[in-house]
């Protein structure tokens, strides 16, 4: 289980695989100027409420991942990612859909 934090005050934890894809599409998003709300739900010890964050390119943010293999990307994946951060909602995070053939590209 890797984590994503935001600035110093805000924390919360994401599986590897999925965080991965996060960090492309917030890369990129940034790469391009774009600032964009980042939504998650938080953990049912927390309250079971949801958390944003908008992202910007002066934001501090900081992705740690939990193992030291680099996971295959989904493209399927970063598609959908990428439609939820160009809402008018920001960035969710959703389920892994299934891989169509020949979209899995290895990670950076």
């Amino acid at each position: 289980m890797g984590s994503f934090r935001y600035g110093n005050a805000v924390r919360t934890d994401i599986e590897d695989r999925a965080l991965a894809h996060m960090q492309i599409v917030v890369g990129n998003k940034l790469k391009r100027g774009e600032p964009f709300f980042f939504t998650w739900r938080d953990d049912a010890s927390l309250g079971d409420g949801r958390h944003s964050v908008w992202i910007h390119p002066a934001s501090a943010l900081d992705f740690k991942f939990h193992g030291s293999r680099a996971p295959k990307i989904n493209h399927a994946w970063l598609e959908s990612l990428s439609r939820t951060a160009n809402s008018a909602s920001g960035l969710h995070m959703m389920s892994e859909p299934a891989e169509s053939v020949g979209a899995v590209v290895s990670y950076l």
